[in-house]
């Protein structure tokens, strides 16, 4: 055990980044501490958002049966159900709008008379970055989330394979959220398979111009 546990506390981001696999087989008696929940989440939370918007939000779905609701909407996925811990990421579409002096209530109020106002000129009546925003702050929470719980000594694995829209009902969402992803987060059973093909390097960086 103490082996194990300082493994992970020495584990690099390198090491993360490199074991990190998406683990569909998790180990259904192993439940998360509250504890390490809440290390979870708060570090999930030092994530950069645009204006400091902080758009996301995580449900976390504990209860049995709505699990098992969630795993019929979402093709009959096991981890969805079985992992320790399953994470929806729900966006605010609207954060923008909700008391944004909040975002900025530590800083300089040079700062916070420049940026707040801006906040509303950027996003009002522009739907389309509202939500972009939104998805990619989730997206970057999401990969927090899975590196924090590698160094943990968690498994993950993320999922948008689910319906949207029942999914949205079943969690009771409001109206200006949609869920972006899962996270399933717990112990591997099962490795993950070997990487299916990763592309070559000259494919996808591209210096100044396509």
């Amino acid at each position: 055990m103490n082996e194990t546990l300082n493994q992970t506390q020495s584990m690099s981001i390198t090491q993360a980044i490199t074991s990190r696999r998406s683990i569909k087989h998790y180990d259904t008696a192993h439940k998360l501490t509250e504890q390490e929940i809440a290390k979870l989440l708060s570090l999930a939370m030092l994530s950069p958002t645009a204006f400091n918007i902080q758009h996301w939000r995580f449900v976390l779905v504990t209860d049995p049966v709505l699990r098992q609701q969630i795993r019929a909407v979402s093709w009959n996925q096991a981890q969805v159900e079985e992992a320790s811990l399953l994470i929806v990421l729900a966006a605010d579409l609207k954060a923008w709008e909700k008391n944004p002096a909040r975002y900025w209530a530590n800083a300089p109020k040079p700062v916070q008379d420049y940026l707040v106002p801006a906040i509303g000129h950027y996003y009002e009546n522009n739907e389309q970055a509202q939500r972009d925003e939104a998805m990619r702050s989730c997206g970057i929470a999401a990969q927090t989330i899975m590196l924090a719980a590698k160094e943990m000594g968690y498994d993950t694995c993320p999922m948008d394979g689910f319906d949207f829209d029942a999914v949205s009902k079943l969690l009771n969402l409001p109206a200006d959220h949609t869920p972006t992803m899962f996270i399933t987060v717990g112990k591997a059973i099962k490795p993950a398979a070997p990487r299916a093909g990763q592309l070559d390097m000259s494919e996808v960086v591209i210096y100044n111009k396509f």
